[in-house]
């Protein structure tokens, strides 16, 4: 199951440079998980400083 990002996401950046298969990318007014590249592997849960990522 692929994690999402919550609105409390300050836009920091920090998940993506975590990403192992840069599965999370800007978007419009947050930053996005792309279900399909996402290995749920959690690593951008434990890197985001604003806990604004969890699973689906």
């Amino acid at each position: 199951m692929a994690h999402v990002i919550s609105t409390e996401c300050t836009s920091c950046g920090t998940c993506a440079e975590a990403c192992p298969s840069e599965a999370i990318s800007e978007g419009k007014s947050q930053f996005v998980i792309d279900a399909e590249l996402c290995v749920d592997c959690g690593v951008c849960v434990d890197e985001c400083p604003v806990e604004a990522i969890s699973e689906e």
